[in-house]
């Protein structure tokens, strides 16, 4: 089976030799791709398509996904789908058509183009009349439309061969993956995150990934999940990393030291003051994020300025006038949607009334109280990781037993920032309630009392679900979450 591979229209606008490139590339992406689905597969570079064989000993499933890994190949606008035979008669050309187009053109207008390469005693016109006259007389058309046609009959002829398009099928369009510089991306594992990444890649950058991890291990398996998924339906022709920085620390130090109303605004500074300095180590000049004007209180216009003075680089955002439902629907076309969905846009911080107009002024004033020291510490403990590696050190536990009652020698711990805790406290009559920040678990867990049971408590039962799992898996097995009844 053969198919045709049509570039995305801005790389047939190229200079020669940019648009060499991108074909070499293209191809070179194709050819990793599909072989690993079949060894035979071949992969042919011209100067206006690509050309891909699938040898006839390819199952069925083998060839669907060579089709459906050539539509989320990033640089395709669409592919044919061909049959070839040797150029015979004008009638067997007829004849090899109509049963491909009977069904198609019935009752429709239609119009047969020939695509011709070589020498020929004929012209394409030639050809064109005769199947369409034939199409006309024994298929039922509405009519010939050589202007806006319903259907279009595609032929091509190339010296003493004939190839009848029997399917077109859409592609993803955009540039190949590698034709562009590399970025670093902030992923949260959140619907934003996801689009945005999905958005470089498909503009032909090597995206790498970088997680702040504020939920223990349940959160960054999660998040790695997401992105894993990604990078398989898009960027399995380059080999990316994956960066894990340890971030509740940082998050506490804001929570101690920072005015509620500017915690937002300072958290997304430090990650990117952190993302330079992984970016720099990987010699990566811009950084992605999935913000967008105005959805959340820190991505204000204003509040995006003073974020963006936290780093040199290049601030990349995709999704920066893009809606929400629009975002949903693309992770639905990703076939991420079920995976993200499971995993919150894990906040670190919750500000009371938060400033939707932050001045660098007072952001570096409230800046000033924090520890340089935890930020380096936090970047200093970073974790790098192949992306294709991630599959062989997954390792998913149970789920944390959440209890809805609480027993004699049961403590329940609330883990919420203590804004939290203080706009809403957890009133227990009669049960022994703790309240440890979720920042400050790793470093006071080893102080409880071994003898009882502690329920860590959180208002969706997220924050306290990860941080339960990723206890246990330390040895405290006396850990579990409360989670009461609505």
């Amino acid at each position: 089976m053969k198919f045709i591979v049509k570039l995305f229209p801005e790389i047939t606008i190229k200079s020669r030799p940019v648009r060499r490139r991108f074909i070499q590339r293209l191809q070179s992406n194709l050819q990793i791709l599909l072989k690993r689905i079949h060894p035979k597969v071949t992969v042919s570079g011209f100067w206006d398509k690509i050309e891909v064989v699938v040898p006839e000993s390819a199952s069925m499933l083998e060839v669907d996904a060579v089709v459906e890994t050539m539509k989320m190949t990033p640089g395709i606008a669409h592919f044919l789908e061909v049959a070839e035979y040797p150029l015979g008669s004008f009638h067997d050309v007829f004849e090899k058509t109509l049963p491909v187009y009977r069904d198609r053109i019935e009752g429709k207008t239609f119009k047969v183009r020939v695509k011709r390469t070589g020498d020929h005693d004929f012209t394409s016109v030639d050809v064109e009349r005769y199947v369409g006259g034939g199409l006309l007389q024994h298929a039922q058309p509405l009519r010939v439309d050589v202007r806006k046609p319903e259907v279009f009959v595609d032929l091509e002829i190339k010296n003493e061969k004939l190839f009848i398009v029997e399917k077109q099928h859409k592609g993803l369009g955009g540039y190949p993956l590698g034709s562009q510089e590399p970025v670093l991306s902030l992923i949260s594992g959140g619907f934003d995150s996801v689009v945005s990444s999905y958005m470089t890649m498909r503009r032909g950058a090597k995206t790498h990934f970088l997680f702040f991890n504020l939920g223990g291990k349940a959160h960054e398996v999660g998040v790695k999940q997401v992105a894993l998924q990604l990078w398989q339906s898009l960027g399995a022709s380059a080999r990316v990393k994956f960066v894990t920085v340890p971030f509740e620390e940082v998050v506490g130090d804001i929570l101690q030291n920072v005015h509620h109303s500017h915690m937002g605004v300072v958290l997304k500074r430090q990650m990117m003051r952190a993302a330079e300095r992984v970016a720099d180590e990987m010699k990566i000049d811009a950084i992605v994020t999935g913000e967008s004007i105005a959805q959340v209180s820190s991505q204000t216009i204003p509040n995006l300025n003073v974020i963006d003075r936290a780093t040199d680089k290049l601030v990349v955002r995709p999704l920066i006038t893009v809606d929400k439902p629009e975002i949903v629907e693309l992770t639905k076309r990703l076939g991420c949607f079920d995976i993200v969905k499971m995993i919150p846009e894990y906040c670190g911080v919750i500000s009371d009334r938060p400033t939707t107009r932050a001045k660098l002024s007072r952001v570096l004033e409230e800046e000033s109280q924090l520890d340089e020291e935890v930020l380096d510490r936090a970047i200093s403990q970073c974790k790098v990781i192949k992306i294709d590696d991630i599959a062989k050190n997954l390792d998913i536990e149970s789920d944390i037993e959440a209890l809805s009652k609480v027993s004699e020698n049961q403590v329940v711990v609330d883990i919420r920032a203590p804004l939290e805790v203080e706009r809403k406290p957890l009133n227990m009559p009669g049960c022994d309630v703790q309240v440890i920040p979720f920042y400050e678990l790793e470093s006071k867990v080893a102080t409880l009392d071994n003898s009882k049971e502690y329920l860590l408590y959180c208002d969706k039962g997220v924050m306290s679900s990860l941080h339960a799992q990723s206890l246990q898996e330390k040895g405290y097995l006396n850990i579990k979450v409360y989670r009461p009844l609505v």
